[in-house]
This record gives structure tokens, C-alpha cells and sequence, in this order.
């Protein structure tokens, strides 16, 4: 029996998406849960402190772990021509990234965002507030957030609860969330919010741009306001993305982080939610288009 698909999530050590700590991958078939595979991973790269007070892996940790080239044999037999669903966009380019960064033959699979599947199934959720978490506390869903296998299952499970409310197979969402965001979800009367961007996988997030980047601040701003979100100055407490220009998260390891980014490591530490990013992993991000 094949899988109705597999769902997957990684851990970084730094705001390098590459730089892959964790990995979990959970097969679901037939609505259940048939199997968890994880590994910790040697990133051959340093961890930031803000990277491990939120997943709790650290240099010691991983010492004694796998590279990524290492597992990544055991990755490919589980994703291989199948569904892989993961919970935003994120996780596809960590593997991406990682993939380059080691000169690997990219996996063939098809991919699934939950969180486009989340945004058109729960009306509540369509614009904002459809992170991982946030949903799993609506659905009633425990999981151990930011540990890579829980979080893989805690995705699966979501999945299977939009297929149970929506009455969409697998199939049929694979279609589904290319279109847009109607409300109420398929019924008569349905509206779409007239927006350009309300369809992003950014929508809702509001991103600040630190450091030296490799395009113009201005052409950044345009390619993140056609993912959906919100750009922003300066650091605040509605900031949820920080992007680093690649040449200063090279120097992350020396401490010299901008302003900006000190800032948001702040917050971050009061319980904000802020992902850190660096540029080219943004760049890839806007390439994407299924």
C-alpha cells in the first residue's frame, strides 16, 4: 500500500535554512499514521543562540549526529514520488537549499502546503493566525511544537482534518489551492477578497529587511508585498519576519548583528513570534509558484 502522503519538517541552526539540525518525516495512509522517521543532523554549521532557545538543539547535541549527506539517502526513499506535505513554504526551501549546498539529485515529489489548505478550509484562519500552532490549539491537536517530527505530524493531522471537513481528497486539494480564497468555504454566495496579494504565502506576515542585501531595499519590498505581507521599517511587536542579508548572517557567528536584528532577538526571547530569514532563502521563496 503506497502512502496517502508523507508530511515533513526541519530544524536550522541559524537563520541559513540549509543549515538543517532536525528532520522528521510521518506517513499517513489511508486517514492513519503508519510511521515516524527522524534524525538529528550535524549541520557543519554554527547554532544561534535565538535558533537553539527555540528548539533546544545545540552544537553538543548534534556532535555525535549524521551529516545531511548522510541521511539523506533515507529522506529520498520516504518522500520519492509521493505527496509531501509540510506547513508553509519553509520547510520545501530548507530542502532545497540543502540539497544545493551539498550538490544532491533533487528528490521527485509532488509538494502540499497545509497552510493554503488551512486558509481555505477554516474561515477564521483565511487572512492570519493559520501558524502551526495557532491552529493545532483550535483543532485540539497536542503536539511538542519545534521538535521536527512532532511538528511533521502535527501538519499531517491538519491535513486530515481539512479533508474531513471539506470533503476534498488528497486529489481534489492538490487543485484546490490554486484557486482562490472563498468565503464561506465552497457555499452559495461565496465572496473572494478582491486582493492582489491576499493569496500570498506571506499574507498577514509583517517582514523588516536588515543588513546588506544584493538587491535594492526597494525592489525587496515590492517581491515581499507580492507574497502578501506587510512591509515594515523598523523592528516592532508586530514584526514576524526578519530578513538578513546573506553577507551579515555570514558574520552571525562573530556577534555582529545589526540593530534590527538584536531587536528582534529580544522580542523573540519575550515570546514574539519572528522567523529569521536570510535573503536568498527569501529570493527562493518568491520563486515559488506551486
Amino acid at each position: 500500500m503506497s502512502p496517502q502522503f508523507v508530511a515533513i519538517d526541519f530544524e536550522t541552526a541559524n537563520a541559513d535554512l540549509a543549515s538543517i539540525c532536525q528532520i522528521g518525516v510521518v506517513t499517513f495512509e489511508e486517514g492513519a499514521l503508519t510511521e515516524v522517521w527522524g534524525s538529528l543532523v550535524n549541520p557543519e554549521d554554527y547554532f544561534d543562540s535565538i535558533n537553539v532557545s527555540i528548539h533546544g538543539i545545540g552544537e553538543g547535541v548534534v556532535e555525535a549526529a549524521p551529516k545531511f549527506v548522510d541521511v539523506y539517502d533515507q529522506l529520498v526513499s520516504r518522500l520519492r514520488g509521493h505527496v509531501v506535505v509540510s506547513h508553509t513554504s519553509f520547510d520545501r526551501i530548507a530542502l532545497q537549499q540543502a540539497i544545493r549546498k551539498h550538490n544532491l539529485t533533487e528528490v521527485q515529489c509532488v509538494w502540499l502546503d497545509s497552510a493554503r489548505v488551512v486558509r481555505r478550509t477554516w474561515p477564521q484562519f483565511a487572512w492570519k493566525g493559520y501558524g502551526l500552532k495557532n491552529v493545532c490549539n483550535s483543532l485540539g491537536i497536542q503536539f511538542k511544537h519545534h521538535d521536527a517530527a512532532e511538528d511533521a505530524r502535527a501538519a499531517g493531522e491538519v491535513m486530515l482534518n481539512a479533508m474531513k471537513v471539506s470533503g476534498l481528497n488528497l486529489r481534489e486539494w492538490m487543485a484546490r489551492i490554486k484557486q482562490p480564497i472563498e468565503l464561506p468555504y465552497g457555499g452559495a454566495g461565496s465572496s473572494t477578497v478582491e486582493s492582489e496579494n491576499s493569496d500570498g504565502p506571506l499574507c498577514g506576515e509583517e517582514i523588516v529587511f536588515t543588513g546588506a542585501l544584493s538587491i535594492a531595499r526597494r525592489e525587496a519590498a515590492t517581491l515581499a508585498e507580492r507574497l502578501g505581507c506587510h512591509v515594515a521599517a523598523s523592528v516592532r511587536k508586530t514584526t514576524t519576519i526578519l530578513v538578513v542579508g546573506d553577507q551579515d548572517v555570514l558574520r552571525l557567528a562573530g556577534h555582529e548583528k545589526s540593530g534590527k536584528h538584536r531587536k528582534a532577538e529580544v522580542l523573540a526571547a519575550e515570546g514574539q513570534r519572528i522567523r529569521f530569514l536570510r535573503e536568498s532563502d527569501f529570493l527562493q521563496l518568491t520563486g515559488l509558484t506551486s
